[in-house]
């Protein structure tokens, strides 16, 4: 797959010392493969379900995920890689720099509302119908 993402070797030797260490369960699997699929998942913004297979079950990469997120592992582990990158330059982690453009709310004006077609072939209402038949006895005494 062309658009896979990995982390280089000197970012990896950035992370590698801030990452937990004997943790009880099941015996972890590949770590720089799941940090790559997680971080694949983050920048496509793809669901972990569709992540690539290449990067291991996409259940230990939701599992990595949230339990480091719980535990505030993240921040320490992009600590470690800004550490890398030069003062001037600039990274972003999330979209909040991303912008629509002003026509993607609508055409100028706002919404307009339209009348549907059935209404405008019956016209225009001339009073709201009543829910007692004409036919039937008056409730009142």
């Amino acid at each position: 797959m062309a658009n896979e993402f990995w982390l280089s070797d000197a970012q990896w030797l950035a992370i590698e010392p801030h990452l937990p260490k004997n943790q009880p369960g099941a015996r972890r699997v590949d770590d720089r493969r799941v940090l790559s699929g997680i971080i694949h998942v983050q920048m496509s913004g793809c669901r972990g379900r569709d992540c690539p297979p290449v990067y291991g079950p996409y259940t230990t990469i939701y599992n990595r995920w949230n339990r480091w997120s719980r535990r505030k592992l993240w921040q320490r582990l992009f600590e470690a890689l800004r550490q890398l990158a030069p003062d001037d330059d600039f990274h972003a982690i999330d979209s909040t720099t991303a912008k629509a453009h002003r026509s993607a709310a609508g055409e100028k004006g706002g919404p307009k509302r339209k009348r549907s077609v059935a209404r405008a072939a019956a016209g225009q209402r001339k009073s709201t119908p009543s829910a007692i038949p004409s036919d039937a006895p008056s409730r009142s005494r």
